[in-house]
């Protein structure tokens, strides 16, 4: 678990990085808020990970992917620093591609190595953990490293990163080896479509599609609702880390260990239904036009329930990989998981702009209900932990 911990903590670094502190970087050297959002294709590599997850999978070790995409990183952060931020030249654009290729890469061996080091029972309580550890990477790169620019300028904010790139190398390489034998081409493809034909496989992958849609669709409208609702923005900053964060990495390791306890296929249904029915807490607040009490109520119970699903979905995830495919299997299903993610998120202002803050939280808490439809079939697929 405390692999588990430091493995989470380099994968969520370089994401805090690309999400929390380049927008900053670019904005304070006079980049247009319309090309700080085309620079946010740079984060493309996070969805199409599985295009060579298979490589990952049949070529060399899982701790020298991890390691060497982490140098690749500290590296192309290093080269970034020297060049100008504005205006926004190729050469910047492809050294932060290399970067993030290097980070989606190390997510696809992560996940596989995690998958590989876990047996039934404990996905539950190291999914908890990886939460948690992501979260806090968050923050490293969300917080400290945004500080250390305020104190050391942006040359010292990089150059940490890198540094603390280098050093999460070094640990990992001290990963223990797993053995494994990599199989012949063909092989590896018999292998791959009996898993995505196995009896009932398209109902799985529609309820990974839709478990989590409620949130998602949530999540994009929810900082403008506080905005509409008067929150400053030191408000904002409390709801965001002493409600939301501590909330969801309390409701991660809660999560994790009931997983562990009461199985994959129970924690599923159980946390889904509490974090459907949490956002009828925003709807209320909206509705009834609640204060700041209110608000930090419904973010709560909000984040609390979305650590408890969080966990229980992940250990799914992490469940009906097979061991010797899991680079390439977990790649697909975080892909199709991300992909409503994406679609849902592209609508949701406009929803809350037609129908109110109030009717469209309370329908992103009917969305999450189809998924539902598809527990039989996912039953079936899940391998609990013997009595």
């Amino acid at each position: 678990m405390a692999w588990v911990a430091l493995l989470y903590f380099a994968e969520g670094l370089p994401f805090g990085f690309v999400k929390d502190v380049l927008p900053v970087y670019f904005r304070v050297h006079g980049v247009s808020l319309r090309d700080i959002g085309l620079a946010s294709l740079i984060t493309m590599p996070w969805s199409l990970k599985f295009l060579w997850a298979p490589l990952v999978d049949q070529l060399g070790e899982r701790r020298q992917w991890i390691a060497g995409a982490l140098v690749v990183m500290a590296a192309s952060l290093l080269v970034a620093q020297g060049l100008p931020a504005a205006p926004v030249a190729t050469v910047l654009v492809v050294t932060l591609l290399c970067f993030t290729v290097a980070a989606a890469t190390q997510d696809i061996a992560i996940d596989a190595y995690t998958i590989e080091m876990l047996v039934p029972g404990e996905e539950g309580v190291a999914n908890g953990i990886r939460v948690s550890a992501y979260r806090v990477a968050l923050i490293v790169a969300g917080a400290v490293l945004l500080k250390v620019a305020g104190y050391a300028g942006w040359t010292g904010s990089f150059s940490a990163a890198a540094g603390l790139l280098v050093l999460l190398a070094a640990a990992l390489l001290m990963l223990p080896r797993h053995a494994r034998r990599p199989k012949t081409t063909a092989a590896w493809l018999r292998s791959f479509r009996a898993w995505v034909t196995r009896p009932g496989a398209v109902a799985v992958f529609l309820f990974i599609l839709l478990y989590k849609i409620g949130d998602t669709a949530m999540g994009p409208m929810v900082r403008p609702f506080w905005v509409d609702r008067g929150l400053t923005l030191t408000d904002i900053a409390f709801v965001t880390t002493a409600f939301g964060l501590g909330a969801t990495v309390v409701g991660a390791l809660v999560g994790g260990v009931l997983t562990s306890r009461i199985g994959v296929f129970r924690a599923l249904l159980v946390f889904g239904l509490l974090q459907a029915v949490s956002n009828l807490g925003y709807a209320t607040a909206a509705w009834a036009e609640a204060g700041r009490p209110g608000i930090y109520a419904a973010s709560l119970v909000e984040s609390f329930t979305g650590g408890l699903g969080t966990a229980a979905f992940l250990s799914f995830l992490m469940n009906v990989c097979d061991k010797d495919q899991a680079a390439t299997q977990y790649a697909l299903l975080s892909a199709v998981f991300n992909l409503s993610g994406t679609l849902v998120g592209a609508v949701s202002g406009l929803g809350a702009e037609r129908l109110g803050y109030a009717p469209y939280f309370a329908l992103t808490s009917l969305l999450a209900l189809p998924a539902y439809a598809f527990m039989p079939w996912v039953r079936g697929w899940i391998r609990e932990r013997p009595a």
